[in-house]
């Protein structure tokens, strides 16, 4: 595997490569417009060029008659954020909700907890930063999550002892609020994601804060992500890449990693490939890392030019676990587990996402009955929005507390939501309790509703 350029600047190697190349996709790409008679059509065959687009175009999960229909109806959406706007068929989703979405970053947490067992300040910042790519491998599929109800919750135990809860704290826009805890390190997310429709393809702009803490020394790390973007949403097959910075930044040193994910060229180069270097507070290379986002990563010691040390070798700090064979929803081993009971805690909250209906029948291969369930939540939702305007009141998150704390990001500002350790007093009089309940949590009934028909304890 190829090490990553010198470093020419204070901005590495990435300032030279990304001069010249778009956020969202190379030059090399090029837009079949007009074909087959749909006027500003993209098709983008990743492993193939552009006299390959027609037959792509062919290719994809939807049928010629599904196909046709819904890009007349999505047609007027082009250049909108489609985030919570859009109604969408449940042929494109997978059985899981954007908060189980959210803990699939846990899948490997056990890089964490060698960033905060680390001596060494660069080798911390390659075990983070790794944790930080690890989860890519899963956002690849290509089948989109359910978007969770406001108040529904994700409860994750049994892990790595990990404790995780996620809770949908806004609907308009759609936000959603994450916190994670071992006995390594705290992890704590605000999500709020932005959209792009441009037809055949989304792009979609991560407006979050993520902070990990290192218990051992209280090191506080801050990730910003690169943007995504899919293609050929409704012809073609369906694809990911994320072109683009992955920046993460140890607070508290001011040591920094720069991974600069490679976009997608001629039939399929660069593809998955990750290159970048770990930067002392000075901003001088210490440690390059390099490897592909599906596959696994590796490090080296550099010099202040970025070329390895002499005598020393390139080491993998990373790689994928095996998966599933032929999984219908390109699901990892992890992430069946995030839809399994087994890794659920005892008294479930009711308004977790694995009791979803909608998101249960698709598990089930009911398509039928998960779009039924699927609009039958959507009109409950909008029913406990007038009953709550009605009253003049407002949605108040459960386990966690809006700050007034608003913080810009690449894409835009951010209220922050901070996790009011509620949770924790709630799982542990849960846990005690839960040897006088016999209740089956499958036959648990979800309901996130705080207003009307208000939830359970």
């Amino acid at each position: 595997m190829d090490a990553p350029k010198k470093n020419e600047s204070k901005g590495g190697f990435f300032a030279a490569m990304t001069s010249g190349i778009s956020m969202f996709g190379s030059a090399l790409h090029r837009s079949v417009n007009g074909l087959l008679g749909y006027e500003g059509l993209e098709v983008i065959n990743p492993d193939g060029g552009k006299e390959d687009a027609e037959e792509e175009a062919q290719r994809g999960r939807w049928k010629q008659e599904d196909r046709d229909g819904y890009w007349k109806m999505m047609q007027k959406y082009i250049g909108a954020d489609v985030t919570s706007m859009v109604t969408l068929p449940v042929i494109i989703f997978e059985p899981m909700t954007m908060l189980q979405k959210m803990a699939e970053l846990m899948e490997y947490s056990y890089l964490l907890d060698l960033a905060d067992e680390c001596e060494d300040p660069y080798m911390r910042m390659v075990y983070a930063s790794s944790w930080a790519i690890s989860v890519y491998y899963a956002y690849q599929r290509t089948w989109k999550p359910f978007n969770p109800i406001l108040g529904e919750t994700y409860e994750l135990t049994n892990h790595g002892g990990v404790t995780f809860i996620a809770e949908q704290v806004s609907h308009h826009p759609p936000m959603s609020a994450g916190h994670a805890e071992n006995d390594h390190f705290t992890y704590d997310v605000t999500s709020k994601l932005k959209t792009k429709f441009l037809g055949n393809s989304v792009d979609v702009y991560p407006v979050g804060r993520t902070r990990v803490t290192l218990k051992r020394d209280n090191v506080v790390i801050d990730l910003v992500p690169p943007p995504t973007k899919v293609n050929n949403l409704i012809f073609g097959r369906t694809w990911v890449d994320s072109p683009g910075e992955m920046i993460m930044t140890n607070l508290t040193t001011g040591d920094k990693v720069v991974l600069y994910f490679q976009p997608c060229g001629w039939f399929g180069a660069g593809r998955y490939e990750v290159d970048g270097y770990v930067y002392n507070a000075a901003e001088e290379p210490k440690i390059l890392m390099t490897g592909k986002w599906n596959e696994s990563l590796s490090y080296q010691p550099c010099d202040l030019e970025g070329e390895p040390l002499p005598r020393t070798e390139l080491k993998e700090v990373w790689h994928v676990a095996a998966v599933p064979e032929n999984d219908k929803f390109q699901y990892t081993y992890f992430a069946h587990k995030l839809n399994s009971f087994d890794t659920a805690p005892k008294k479930l909250l009711p308004s977790d996402s694995r009791l979803r209906p909608d998101r249960y029948a698709l598990e089930k291969g009911d398509l039928s009955k998960s779009g039924s369930e699927k609009s039958s939540l959507e009109e409950k939702q909008r029913a406990e929005k007038r009953q709550r305007e009605a009253k003049g009141e407002k949605f108040i998150p459960r386990w966690f507390d809006l700050t007034e704390e608003v913080v810009p990001t690449p894409w835009g500002e951010l209220e922050v939501y901070s996790y009011n350790g509620k949770y924790a007093e709630h799982r542990a009089a849960a846990d005690s309790s839960a040897s006088e309940s016999n209740v089956n949590v499958e036959s648990v009934e979800f309901n996130p509703w705080q207003y009307g028909n208000s939830s359970a304890e």
